[in-house]
């Protein structure tokens, strides 16, 4: 492990123990309690001057007085038998009123102590919030939402500074809204490096949704003692509200102008999407209640973005759906699917919001709209080809990854490309020119952060705006345009290029066949599917809306309910079944381990409240397609998962090894087994070995994962008996030599 004086700036920030800072902040107390007899393990240095009616001194030691601890004794008690929920409540200490909460760790059941306030009631709040989400529908997107929530938190906190602060893709933060009273100064509309809020911190804003700061020039309280006596290692703060912060940050703040803050993390779908960031220029602090309240309105916004988000997405998904059918439909009866593109620009442009497009194969290069030159474009496929892509490629900087971009970055800023054959350099492109902006910086963003006098990271000192023009930059590809691009690609791969490729074998039969067959499943899809989520939707609406109905009656919607899924459900495995032979394979090399990962991972939540032993042994590499494989042992693994409902523990094994010419892999599980004289019906389509009642699926599982293993050349064989379980193995043959697996 390299020296400290030999990593970067960085990465030395990036190591600052931040989680094991040694002490708290001093505006409240904090202690660990031994779970079994709530014994004092470890307690903050202030206690005594903090809690002196709850703690005494008992031969050195400190213990809790019995009299004081009487009341708060049995309501740990009691949630302790229940811990998912959040235990805080008020309690009187000598005349002083406190608020406590508890936190279970591996380091002892931690308890913080904060001074009670009357600073408005949970009435009050629940009011305000339920004010702020009557309100939230009428907003018109992120940033008008931004900008109401900025006033709501600082009107609730009393901040002179709200502040709303949005991340990029490169964690540099924007300040898209604000509300302040004038104290502090105005930051909206720049944006900070990524370098300010370091990684360790951005994983603690994801664990704890607030975090406050009453005062930037206060002194730690050290643990007493230094280190845990549960584990002997420094305390993990990381979830305690109390938990003092780096020096580093105090500095920052303290240049910023700034004595105390707060902020509330924004999350949606699971990652960090930006910050409620407060200020104010003199000490203040928030008490718990309204901290609390705070937190709740940040879980409010972050669900309305996710809305917004997912509605945007959506629409845009939407529109580009239809233009595909269209741009699809002409270019299955064009000559060649490379001419019909070129002979609806239109259609192809508005797939993905492109300036310009082009498609490039062994033969010929076409192209519409504003490209690059034709000998670039042929250089910039083979530098992709070299990536081996399994699916769309996406950047809005080129220049940045490619050697080539700049030379383009007037036309080709930007670059969407889907790989059309595995073997040569050919991909669908799609281009966006360079958009050369300014950005608003708060403070030089490459200014050195180390001291060349102390070699110390000192944070910025400087915010005042600082204009930076960006080129060779595109506008961004969104998530709904990237995913356009790939839902296109694999029509063009799975209708157009495999049946160019059959045509020439076709008999008429065949053809009229294939037709019917697309006939069929269009039917389904759109026929049969949209009446079972009507039926499914009017079931749970009028469940909803009858609050009276007799219970016979609402048991009848539950079963209407639970029949229209089942039926959507059934028709969306046959599609799958049915489209399967169709398909064509990416055959590549196959981590079998990580797949078996993944899919044991998959069942997580679905099997929360059952004891399953999942043995994974060392599995050697496949070859195939690798989503194709990967359904094929998610269908057996789920097999184990619903037939071992009744053990405790269920107990799953997945193994695998080699054969001269196969690759061999097996899913053993210890459930309800069956009857071998009736294993030869388990691989067809609607047949069950078991009754409906008793184990719900659609029958169609294992005739899938036989058809996959089928499309690879391999076999598949099940043995089991009654109560003693089942084992399913299937083997996959080796790449042939020559063909080197990718």
């Amino acid at each position: 492990m390299p020296d400290a004086s030999e990593l970067p700036a960085l990465d030395l920030c990036a190591q600052e123990p931040i989680r094991i800072p040694g002490g708290i902040q001093p505006h409240g107390a904090l202690l660990f309690l031994d779970e079994a007899d709530f014994a004092v393990l470890q307690y903050s240095a202030n206690v005594d001057a903090v809690l002196g009616g709850l703690i005494v001194n008992d031969g050195g030691s400190k213990v809790i007085e019995p009299g004081a601890f009487a009341s708060l004794h049995s309501d740990l008690t009691a949630w302790l038998k229940r811990p998912d929920d959040s235990f805080e409540q008020s309690i009187l200490i000598g005349n002083n009123r406190h608020h406590v909460s508890a936190q279970r760790t591996p380091q002892g059941l931690m308890l913080e102590f904060e001074p009670a306030s009357a600073h408005g009631g949970n009435e009050a709040h629940y009011a305000r919030l339920r004010r702020f989400v009557d309100n939230a529908e009428s907003y018109q997107g992120t940033l008008e939402l931004a900008d109401a929530v900025a006033h709501e938190v600082r009107d609730l906190t009393g901040f002179n500074r709200v502040m709303i602060y949005r991340f990029n893709e490169q964690w540099d933060g924007t300040v898209i809204a604000e509300d302040g009273d004038g104290t502090l100064p105005s930051y909206l509309d720049l944006r900070f490096p990524a370098t300010d809020i370091p990684v360790q911190a951005r994983e603690l804003y994801l664990q704890n949704r607030i975090r406050l700061i009453p005062s930037a020039t206060y002194e730690p309280v050290p643990l007493v003692p230094t280190f845990s006596p549960v584990d002997r290692q420094p305390t993990d703060l990381g979830s305690s509200a109390l938990r003092s912060v780096s020096p580093i940050h105090l500095e920052y703040m303290r240049n910023m102008g700034t004595a105390a803050s707060m902020s509330i993390s924004l999350i949606v779908d699971g990652k960090l999407w930006g910050l409620i960031s407060c200020h104010n220029a003199e000490p203040l602090h928030v008490p718990p209640p309204v901290r609390n309240a705070a937190e709740f309105l940040g879980r409010i916004v972050s669900q309305q973005i996710a809305g917004f988000d997912r509605t945007n997405e959506s629409r845009q998904r939407l529109g580009f759906k239809q233009i595909e059918t269209e741009l699809i439909a002409y270019v299955s009866r064009a000559a060649s699917f490379q001419q019909g593109l070129v002979e609806r620009p239109r259609q192809w442009l508005g797939i993905t919001n492109a300036q310009g497009a082009s498609v490039i194969t062994e033969d010929m290069v076409l192209a519409t709209g504003s490209v690059p030159p034709s000998t670039a474009m042929r250089e910039l496929a083979t530098w992709l080809h070299g990536l081996k892509l399994d699916g769309p490629y996406s950047t809005d900087n080129l220049a940045a990854v490619w050697s080539g971009g700049s030379a383009i970055s007037d036309v080709a800023s930007g670059l969407l490309a889907v790989p059309i054959s595995s073997l040569h350099p050919s991909f669908i492109m799609w281009f966006r020119p360079e958009v050369v902006r300014t950005v608003n910086w708060g403070g030089d963003p490459k200014k050195p952060s180390v001291s060349e006098v102390d070699m110390r990271i000192h944070p910025r000192k400087s915010f005042e705006t600082w204009k930076e023009n960006v080129r060779d930059h595109s506008a961004q590809w969104t998530t709904a345009e990237v995913q356009s691009a790939a839902e296109f690609r694999n029509a063009v791969v799975n209708f157009v290029l495999k049946r160019a490729e059959e045509r020439a074998e076709l008999t008429e039969e065949l053809q009229r066949s294939n037709k019917e067959l697309e006939s069929f499943s269009y039917s389904i899809s759109h026929d049969l599917r949209a009446p079972f989520r009507h039926i499914l939707g009017y079931a749970q609406l009028l469940d909803e809306e009858e609050t009276e109905l007799k219970s016979i009656s609402r048991h009848y919607l539950t079963g209407i309910s639970n029949a229209a899924l089942s039926a959507g459900q059934l028709v969306d495995d046959l599609l799958r079944f049915s489209q399967l032979g169709r398909a064509s394979l990416n055959m590549s090399s196959i981590d079998m381990q990580k797949v078996a990962g993944e899919v044991r991972r998959s069942f997580d939540n679905m099997t929360e409240e059952r004891r399953i032993e999942w043995r994974i042994g060392t599995l050697p590499d496949g070859y195939g397609d690798a989503a194709l494989v990967r359904q094929a042992i998610y269908n057996l693994a789920d097999n184990a998962v619903k037939y071992t409902r009744d053990r405790d523990p269920a107990i799953i094994e997945i193994e695998g090894h080699e054969e001269r010419d196969t690759t061999v892999y097996t899913v053993r599980d210890n459930g309800v087994g069956f009857d071998m004289a009736y294993g030869g019906k388990l691989f067809q389509v609607f047949q069950r070995l078991h009754h409906i009642e008793d184990f719900e699926g659609t029958g169609i599982g294992l005739a899938l994962t036989k058809r996959i293993i089928d499309r690879h050349g391999g076999s598949i064989r099940a043995e089991g008996k009654l109560n003693e379980g089942a084992s399913f193995s299937f083997t996959l043959p080796k790449p042939k030599k020559g063909r080197a697996a990718k």
